[in-house]
């Protein structure tokens, strides 16, 4: 048997761990919630560790603890804070509401390790007290929200240089294939050519919007209720706790934060974490599409578009020798369809909350932050071992942006639609080209047929050729 010790709390002993730094709450929350065998996300324990030490310098900095006291409870915190003791949180990520059995694992963790640091041994709370020091002047009810908010921010701070990287993958491949022309395509039916380049600069674009309306959604995030206390009235709390605590916050978690001018509100809504998790439904829906894209383009090799080629990362089939998937991409995708189900899991979470408090707020950490991380792992993949090996297929791509019937849509202004629509008739029916056809029916002269259906110049605006406008200005039979 491994040895316990026994710790007492408001409701009686529990055997703890003798080794461990968490106490006799967690080990209630260990025993009345085993559902996932999920643990707390690194950036929610970096966050409450960061919260925990501008707590206590407030408080001591206001002369509500002491000094020795309080320097114990930071230098634990800060230690939390830089992934230390991690492996201390064992509360499920699915545990009972507002995040109580989170925020006293942190709270134990803390006061243990101060007492250590003090020279006494883990469950002797006489120097330092999980509530009544390292929780002075909180509550779970404020703490959480502002931890959750905090570690977002934090979290968000891995992403953003990812999309940054994959926004400029997607513009130097965009510029490598600005030659390379081809077919665009609607309804998934030919359409008039476009060049491969700008396909990637459009994908590129979208990542960098995407990135754009995510970084708008976080600054929701950066008003806070901390010193709200039990339901935003701050009992308990020195009258200048909240303005010191968020400044110190501030200066800890290297985030730009200020105190939330209502406290309730702060509290009540978790309207920014449901921003932030929709920007990131967004961004995923985004990386959806794209990712169908390139698996549509890459198709083949010899029965699908086959306009670009990705590097081959493994084989492809039990049964099919030879065979390559386009794994990144379908990776991608399913990573997508998991950060649209975190996003209604938050969505729910968001809108749950009644009266002075939302209870709902375990989940919305849990998926907003598991959202940002396996988007940031799945794109990183996808950015350097896919989209920067990407290669054209060049001669392909020119066979479709000679073949597509749609070319006929240039002599619009100079035969009329209606006798450009009987050339696409007759194309699609001997599979003649649109240019061949041109030619058969004597309509322009070889210069202009020339100039008209050059794929290049169908992929800018242009003023049609003076053919046109003298067509256009001879007077009507």
């Amino acid at each position: 048997m491994a040895a316990t010790r026994k710790e007492k709390d408001s409701l009686g002993f529990v055997e703890v761990p003798a080794e461990r730094l968490y106490g006799a709450q967690t080990a209630r929350a260990v025993e009345n919630y085993p559902i996932s065998g999920l643990r707390a996300h690194g950036e929610l324990i970096r966050a409450f560790g960061l919260v925990k030490a501008a707590a206590a310098e407030a408080n001591r900095e206001l002369g509500l603890l002491d000094p020795e006291r309080a320097d114990a409870i930071l230098t634990a915190a800060r230690e939390v804070a830089d992934g230390r003791w991690n492996d201390e949180f064992v509360v499920d990520v699915f545990q009972a509401g507002a995040g109580v059995s989170f925020h006293m694992n942190t709270n134990e963790v803390i006061a243990n390790r101060a007492n250590q640091i003090l020279g006494g041994a883990p469950g002797e709370y006489t120097r330092v007290h999980p509530n009544d020091h390292v929780n002075y002047g909180q509550s779970t009810n404020d703490v959480f929200p502002t931890g959750m908010r905090v570690a977002t921010l934090l979290a968000l701070e891995t992403l953003y240089p990812v999309l940054d990287a994959l926004a400029g993958s997607f513009a130097h491949k965009a510029a490598e294939f600005d030659g390379i022309m081809k077919s665009g395509r609607t309804h998934m039916q030919d359409a008039v050519p476009i060049r491969l380049g700008q396909e990637f600069a459009a994908y590129g674009l979208a990542i960098h919007k995407g990135r754009g309306f995510l970084a708008v959604a976080a600054d929701s995030l950066r008003d806070l209720g901390l010193g709200g206390s039990a339901v935003g009235t701050g009992i308990n709390t020195h009258p200048e706790y909240r303005a010191q605590a968020v400044a110190a916050l501030a200066r800890l978690s290297g985030q730009a934060l200020t105190p939330a001018a209502d406290l309730r509100w702060a509290m009540q809504s978790n309207a920014g974490m449901g921003d932030v998790s929709a920007a990131l439904r967004s961004l995923a829906l985004e990386v959806i599409r794209i990712s169908n894209d390139i698996r549509l383009l890459a198709s083949g090799p010899n029965t699908g578009f086959a306009e670009i080629f990705l590097p081959s990362l493994q084989p492809g089939s039990s049964i099919m020798p030879g065979k390559i998937n386009p794994v990144l991409p379908e990776l991608v995708a399913m990573v997508g369809f998991q950060v649209v189900g975190n996003d209604t899991a938050t969505a729910l979470a968001v809108q749950a909350g009644q009266l002075e408090l939302n209870v709902m707020m375990p989940t919305m950490a849990y998926n907003t932050l598991g959202s940002i991380s396996i988007l940031a792992n799945a794109l990183h993949q996808f950015d350097t071992r896919c989209i920067a090996g990407i290669t054209a297929n060049v001669s392909r791509c020119q066979e479709y942006s000679e073949k597509t019937v749609s070319l006929a849509t240039a002599l619009n202004p100079y035969i009329g639609y209606a006798q450009a629509a009987e050339i696409v008739k007759e194309s699609v029916a001997t599979g003649e080209t649109i240019i061949a056809l041109a030619r058969k029916r004597k309509l322009l002269s070889e210069e202009e047929i020339a100039a008209i259906l050059d794929p290049r110049r169908m992929t800018e605006p242009q003023l049609p050729l003076d053919a046109a406008r003298e067509r256009d200005s001879r007077p009507q039979a």
